[in-house]
C-alpha cells in the first residue's frame, strides 16, 4: 500500500485483490503505528467514524458493476477547516469551536463523497489556518496539538495545511485536502517532499470552509504524485450558488484534468526562471539549477532570467486586505454554523481566546485577529485602495506581465527551504530568502509544487506558476518534470536530521 497511486489501488480493488473496507483498515492501522504511536506525526485531528459503513457501501457498488470514478472506495483526508455534516467536528483547530457539527456539507465535500471517496478523517492544521497570531507556530492547534515533519521530527511541517501534508508524506491516506490563502498547500507541499496545487481561485468552491479572505482562500490537493493531485483536483470542480466566485470557472473548470498528464509536456514549452525571486542560498540554487539542466534536456525554452514586477512589493497592502476580509468573512461564516456553535463573530473568538488563554495561547497570542477585529466595512476607501493595488501589481504590473512579454507558458522558482526547526518559544524561524507564494497568492492565480531535492535529507520544490485557469499547462510541464527526475523518497521518520552529508 505503501506509495501506491490512485490507479494502482484501482487496480488491485478491481482485480479483487483488495476492497475499500481492507484499504481503509490498512490506513486506519497505519495512523494508529505511525501518528498515534511511534513517531507520532499527529497529523490526524479527527477519525470518520462512519468510514467504514462508507466503505462497505462502496463495496457493494463495485460489485454490481457501479464505479463512480477514479476515486471509487479511495480514503481521503481532509483539513479540519473543511465542514462536514457528519459525526465529525470542523474547528481549524480551535477550542472556540470544539464539539460544534456543521450544518451542511461544504461543497468540496458533497463533489468528494458524489465521487465516491472515502473521508477517513481530519487533519490538523495551524489553528485558524495560521492567521490568529504574528508568531505563531505552524502546525500547532489549541485542539489538535503540534504536527511534526515525517522527514526529521523536530522540524516544521509548515502550514497552515500542515497535517494534510504530513498525513500524505507518512501514507497515511492517498491523498488529502489543503487550503491556502498565501502557501499554506504549497509550503507543507514542498517541505514534506509533496506535490501541491493551489488553484486560480474560483475553480474550487469555498462555501463551507473557515474563511479568511474571500479574494484568496481556495482548497487544493495534496499528493504524492502529480498523477494522483490531478485526478483530485478534477473532482472537486464546479459551480456553486454558495460561492459567486465559482461564476467565473464555468468555461474554464475540467472534471479531468488527468488529459494533461503528458511526460513529454515540457517539449518546447517557453518557461520563464524568475531568478530575482529565488534567493541567495548556494545549496538551493544548486538544486535549481539541476531541475533547469532537466527541463532543458526535455526540450523545454527557458528564459532565463524573466523579472517578475513587483513580487517584493506586496506585504503591506496584502496584510490590509486579508484582515478586512477575516473579519467580514469569518463574521458571515460564524453566523451560519447553527445555534450549537456558541461564538457567532469574530468578537465572541476573541473573548474566548482570552477567557481561556491558558489552554488557547500558552505559546503565541492573537495579534491578527485583534487587528482584523478592529477594521472597518468592506466598503471601506482603505481596503478598496489596497485590494485595488494588490491585483493590479500581481496581474497586470506583475504576473501577467512578464508572462506576455516573454510569450511564456509558465514561471518557475524554487518553492522554498528545507524545514526549520520547531521553537515553542520564538514561534517560526523561517529564514529563506526567497518568494515563491505571495505573487501567485495575492494574484488568485495557480501554483503547483513537486519535489526537486533534498537538503540533509530534507525536501525542497520546486513551483511552477502562471495566469488564471492554466492549470492545464502547469500540470502538463510539472508532471514531465516529475517523471523525467522521479525525485520524491518516503520519510524515514528520523528523530532529527542526518546531518553528516548533503543529498
Amino acid at each position: 500500500m505503501e506509495e501506491m497511486t490512485i490507479l494502482e489501488l484501482q487496480e488491485k480493488m478491481n482485480s479483487g485483490e483488495m476492497n475499500a473496507l481492507g484499504l481503509l483498515e490498512s490506513y486506519l492501522a497505519r495512523i494508529e503505528q505511525l501518528d498515534k504511536q511511534g513517531p507520532a506525526i499527529n497529523a490526524v485531528i479527527e477519525l470518520n467514524p462512519d468510514a467504514s459503513d462508507i466503505a462497505e457501501k462502496l463495496d457493494k457498488e463495485r460489485q454490481a458493476g457501479k464505479l463512480r470514478g477514479p476515486l471509487h472506495g479511495i480514503p481521503i483526508l481532509i483539513k479540519d477547516n473543511i465542514d462536514t455534516h457528519d459525526h465529525m467536528q470542523t474547528t481549524a483547530g480551535s477550542l472556540a469551536l470544539e464539539g460544534s457539527i456543521a450544518p451542511r456539507d461544504a461543497f468540496i465535500v458533497k463533489r468528494l463523497r458524489a465521487a465516491g471517496a472515502i473521508i477517513l478523517g481530519k487533519t490538523n492544521l495551524s489553528e485558524w489556518a495560521n492567521f490568529r497570531a504574528r508568531h505563531s507556530v505552524s502546525g500547532w492547534s489549541s485542539r489538535g496539538g503540534l504536527t511534526r515533519n515525517p522527514y526529521a521530527l523536530d522540524r516544521s511541517a509548515c502550514g497552515s495545511s500542515s497535517g494534510s501534508g504530513a498525513a500524505v508524506a507518512a501514507n497515511l491516506c492517498a491523498v488529502a485536502i489543503g487550503t491556502e490563502t498565501d502557501g499554506s498547500i504549497i509550503c507543507p507541499a514542498q517541505t514534506n517532499g509533496i506535490v501541491g496545487i493551489k488553484p486560480t481561485v474560483g475553480l474550487l468552491s469555498r462555501s463551507g470552509i473557515i474563511p479568511i479572505s474571500h479574494s484568496q482562500d481556495t482548497a487544493g490537493p495534496l499528493a504524492r504524485s502529480v498523477a494522483d493531485a490531478a485526478i483530485l483536483l478534477g473532482a472537486l470542480t464546479g459551480m456553486d450558488v454558495r460561492d459567486p466566485a465559482t461564476r467565473s470557472s464555468k468555461t474554464h473548470a475540467m472534471k479531468d484534468y488527468s488529459l494533461f498528464l503528458d511526460k513529454h509536456g515540457l517539449q518546447g514549452a517557453r518557461i520563464g526562471v524568475a531568478r530575482r525571486m529565488a534567493g541567495t542560498d548556494p545549496r538551493i540554487i544548486k538544486i535549481f539549477e539541476a531541475c533547469l539542466d532537466v527541463m532543458k534536456q526535455m526540450g523545454a525554452v527557458l528564459i532565463d532570467p524573466v523579472d517578475v514586477p513587483n513580487f517584493n512589493k506586496l506585504g503591506k497592502n496584502e496584510i490590509e486586505v486579508l484582515h478586512h476580509e477575516f473579519k467580514a468573512d469569518l463574521n458571515k461564516y460564524l453566523a451560519s454554523r447553527g445555534p450549537k456553535t456558541h461564538v457567532r463573530t469574530l468578537e465572541d473568538v476573541i473573548k474566548f481566546n482570552d477567557e481561556h488563554k491558558e489552554r488557547v495561547m500558552p505559546y503565541f497570542g492573537q495579534e491578527h485577529m485583534l487587528s482584523a477585529q478592529s477594521k472597518g466595512p468592506l466598503t471601506s476607501k482603505q481596503y478598496l485602495r489596497a485590494l485595488e493595488k494588490n491585483h493590479r501589481l500581481t496581474r497586470q504590473e506583475g504576473i501577467r506581465l512578464a508572462l506576455t512579454k516573454h510569450r511564456l507558458d509558465a514561471l518557475i522558482v524554487p518553492s522554498g527551504g528545507p524545514a526549520w526547526m520547531i521553537d515553542l518559544v520564538n514561534g517560526d524561524a523561517i529564514n529563506w530568502d526567497m518568494e515563491s507564494t505571495t505573487p501567485a497568492a495575492v494574484a488568485g492565480y495557480p501554483h503547483i509544487t513537486v519535489p526537486a531535492g533534498y537538503i540533509f535529507g530534507l525536501p525542497v520544490g520546486l513551483s511552477f506558476f502562471g495566469k488564471a485557469w492554466q492549470e492545464p499547462t502547469l500540470i502538463k510541464l510539472a508532471f514531465a518534470f516529475e517523471q523525467a527526475t522521479k525525485i520524491r523518497k518516503p520519510p524515514r521518520f528520523l528523530v532529527s536530521a542526518e546531518l553528516t552529508g548533503q543529498d
